[in-house]
């Protein structure tokens, strides 16, 4: 018997382990158990025990769970493993790994990212975007059904999520193929054959490279980045708001003053940018223009208006554009409005609004009519023990027969589904329907109540805010210098070198790595699990098979080094590898295997950024930080040591002032560039006069002479 307990509940019982030998009588082999109590883990006599494990790797999280040889792994180690693995970018072709814990599957179909079959059933059209399947129903389940036994599949195609990256589903059935009930019938996103697939398997060499691993850093052969290995692709959303400003309403239009007809080419009549069109930094992705203030207008915009008409001229250029360092394609465009309806709209929208309650009604008819046959079908001519209603009423009394009259007087809604009959197996099919007409019922109230809100509202928006357009841009990003990559063992790193294949280290039959990493990475993390995954991993490949190593109950050294003599692999991946760039062989062994690497979400392109000029804080007038905000990167305390150490004097006092808070230098220095001149003193820097308004504020009067 299975028993769930909660960590308070666990604190004073013995647990003995789950893996702890046990005969066929059910009694332990051993004379002394190791068994857990209060954080500690003491040897004890069985008969001490209350309870046993019923998994070894129930003490840990599903994370750490896919984790193979975990029990080789540093604790802190594991936990970065187990944390990256959440950071890991869905790829373009997804690879599950060689060396797994055998919860792969479990973790895949659990997540509820994939489309599991309901039952078993035959696959009657199949293409990109959906999967129909006829399922094998009984007579019974026909009766207690209201839905039809044809279920259609639609598949979430290029939909971003909140991490910016893409779901992307296809089906792995084909037309006319059986599928059992929990059969998976959809793969991608992470997924390879039903199974969870968020990295590569690369053949990898633990050995310095020219210094260019050194800290961490890793090197990657070209062929990685020219085979897509670890492309993926990111769909960014940007969204624009019409607003009703004090001024006048805001519009979203591709008639943009000032702006040439090249820039809007793309843009439809409400100033939406066109699917399927190129985007790089700049481009007008949603036009827009505002009312501006009333000022008075100079000469030529009278003659403006005087020609053009009153409105002319008085409005500005306030459209969305492409962001620095975004470059994609729009691959989906969305338009909410909050419409104000004339008289004339409004009598059109009560004569829809009569038609889809009259249909409501018919809809809720048909459900009882077709609920009524079904209890009659299924009742016959059965004797009723008994049917109240929830307020403890009797509707249809006791030894009276099921009919349609008797049947007319129920509210389905109202009734208490349990024991109308005496036998067990009618009743439960009697609950079974009234679950499946509770079901519908609630299908069809919350259509009508989605299609009326519509009708009334239109899109719900905030106040103030007329309409909402978004933008979705996608792009795709192959591996690059300065990617952060991972395995699962916390072993991650930052790339530094993509290396032509040519130059990478090769094996003796002259296939070259994948991937080259500092083995003085390995010893001081005690992170020993990537090595046991990279020599079984080449194992697996060399004898084209998959390993399931579940953790804390998996394989032992012995049974690795087994499984490399059957492959010809050398003893713990152990092999001199020769120089891509000399051909000569190294002069120690290598250690060489499959490891299983994921790209991360830390990818360099959201990094990397640049200020020239850009906005300034109001209080401090010093430039904003993080690229988000166009800041600058911060000179602190230790920085103005390095270069007075250095001895760089003038830069110094650049850096202090007019590249930061000294408001009149930088306006002098940006004027003396412009005309050519000396570059002026700097000035007083703005800290200087916050500081002074400090002190001011403690009663310190302090004048500069």
């Amino acid at each position: 018997k299975t028993m769930y307990l909660s960590a308070e509940e666990e604190d004073n019982i013995i647990i003995a382990q789950s893996n702890a030998p046990v005969k066929d009588s059910g009694e332990f082999e051993n004379p002394k158990v190791r068994a857990r109590v209060m954080g500690d883990f003491p040897l004890v006599e069985p008969e001490e025990l209350t309870y046993m494990d019923v998994a070894p790797n129930q003490i840990v999280s599903l994370a750490a769970s896919l984790i193979p040889f975990l029990e080789h792994d540093d604790a802190n180690r594991a936990l970065m493993g187990s944390n990256m693995q959440r950071q890991a970018v869905p790829l373009l072709r997804s690879e599950s790994p060689i060396v797994g814990t055998g919860l792969e599957q479990k973790a895949a179909v659990d997540s509820r990212a994939l489309v599991i079959s309901e039952g078993n059933g035959v696959v009657e059209y199949v293409d990109g975007k959906k999967v129909v399947i006829r399922y094998e129903r009984s007579l019974t389940d026909d009766l207690v059904n209201f839905d039809s036994n044809v279920v259609e599949y639609r598949l979430p195609k290029f939909k971003r999520t909140n991490q910016n990256t893409c779901v992307n589903l296809k089906p792995m059935v084909k037309q006319g193929e059986k599928v059992e009930k929990g059969s998976v019938l959809v793969e991608g996103y992470s997924t390879d054959d039903g199974e969870l697939a968020i990295g590569k398997n690369l053949l990898v060499a633990f050995m310095p490279w020219q210094g260019y691993n050194f800290e961490d850093a890793i090197v990657i052969s070209e062929r990685v980045v020219a085979e897509d290995v670890f492309t993926s692709v990111h769909i960014e959303n940007f969204e624009l708001q019409v607003r009703d400003t004090k001024r006048g309403e805001e519009e979203l239009t591709r008639e943009i003053p000032n702006v040439s007809e090249d820039a809007v080419k793309h843009l439809d009549e409400n100033g939406l940018i066109r699917v399927g069109a190129e985007v790089r930094e700049g481009d007008i992705l949603i036009g827009k223009i505002t009312p501006k203030g009333e000022t008075d207008p100079t000469p030529e915009e009278k003659l403006l208006r005087a020609i053009f008409g009153d409105k002319a001229g008085d409005v500005k250029d306030a459209s969305l554009r492409v962001p620095p360092s975004v470059r994609g394609v729009v691959i989906d465009k969305k338009l909410f409005k909050k419409e104000k309806k004339e008289t004339k709209a409004r009598q059109n929208d009560k004569k829809v609004l009569a038609e889809l309650n009259s249909k409501y009604k018919s809809d809720l008819s048909e459900l009882d009519r077709l609920m009524t046959g079904k209890l009659l079908q299924l009742l016959q001519s059965n004797k009723s023990k008994g049917v109240k209603n929830k307020y403890g009423e009797e509707i249809i009394s006791s030894g009276k027969k099921f009919s349609e009259k008797a049947l007319a007087a129920v509210k389905y809604l109202e009734i208490i589904p349990s024991d109308w009959t005496a036998d067990a197996e009618l009743n439960g099919n009697v609950q079974r329907l009234f679950r499946n007409f509770k079901k519908k019922y609630n299908e069809i109230e919350g259509a009508f109540r989605r299609d009326e809100f519509q009708i009334r509202v239109g899109d719900e928006l905030p106040s103030g805010i007329l309409k909402l357009a978004k933008i979705y841009v996608a792009k795709k990003r192959k591996l690059k210098v300065g990617d952060k990559m991972a395995g699962r063992h916390g072993n991650k790193g930052v790339v530094a070198r993509i290396v032509p294949q040519e130059d990478m280290p090769f094996l003796d039959d002259g296939t070259p790595v994948d991937i080259v990493l500092n083995p003085l990475g390995v010893p001081s993390r005690m992170n020993l699990g990537q090595i046991y995954e990279t020599v079984l991993g080449w194992a697996g490949i060399r004898l084209g098979v998959k390993f399931a190593t579940p953790i804390f109950d998996g394989a032992k050294p012995d049974d690795v080094a087994e499984y490399l003599t059957k492959a010809g692999v050398p003893e713990w991946g152990r092999t001199r590898l020769r120089d891509g760039q000399s051909g000569d062989k190294f002069d120690q062994f290598t250690t060489v295997g499959m490891i299983y690497m994921l790209k991360l979400s830390h990818l360099v392109d959201d990094k990397m950024h640049a200020r020239s000029i850009g906005p300034y804080s109001l209080i401090t007038q010093q430039p904003l930080g993080g690229k988000a905000q166009f800041g600058g990167q911060r000179f602190g305390e230790m920085e103005v040591w390095a270069l007075e150490a250095f001895g760089a004097a003038h830069i110094l006092r650049e850096m202090l002032t007019v590249k930061s808070d000294d408001v009149y230098g930088r306006a002098k220095t940006y004027e003396t560039i412009v005309k050519g001149d000396v570059l002026p003193r700097p000035g007083i820097p703005e800290s200087f006069n916050v500081l002074l308004h400090e002190l001011r504020g403690l009663a310190l009067e302090v004048t500069l002479d």
